[in-house]
């Protein structure tokens, strides 16, 4: 990794966080150092980390190098998707087109709704009792 030229993006999803680095390379896939296939254990992980890279046909063509933490599983394959996809636009901006149409540059804003107090749960009540 030294004297390489990188190229970063940040990928957010929940309470996860990807800070993503592609240079040009031969397709290595490094997550945590970890490789993808161990870190992500699930096709549907797997798939979802990898999407922008497929979509754009440059699986071969650049090394990506991921931290992420926080959240599950699901949320940091999410994270990562849309740092990859930050990434691959500041690497090759004819790529905007592609990506954005997939709704792969929007960060999905949705989170975990929080408890209010005096209720169960974030929308939930007690149970009421007449008698």
């Amino acid at each position: 990794m030294v004297g390489k030229t990188f190229i970063w993006g940040t990928g957010r999803r929940k309470t996860a966080v990807a800070r993503v680095l592609i240079c040009p390379g031969n397709g290595e896939m490094k997550i945590n150092q970890l490789g993808w296939e161990d870190y992500f254990t699930t096709p549907a992980q797997r798939i979802a980390a990898r999407q922008p890279l497929v979509l754009t046909g440059t699986e071969a063509t650049y090394d990506v190098y991921v931290k992420v933490h926080g959240g599950g599983p699901q949320g940091q394959a999410d994270a990562v998707r849309h740092g990859l996809a930050r990434a691959l636009v500041k690497a090759e901006d004819t790529l905007e087109a592609t990506l954005r149409g997939a709704s792969l540059l929007t960060r999905d804003a949705r989170v975990k709704e929080r408890k209010k107090y005096g209720q169960r749960g974030a929308r939930a009540r007690f149970q009421f009792s007449k008698r």
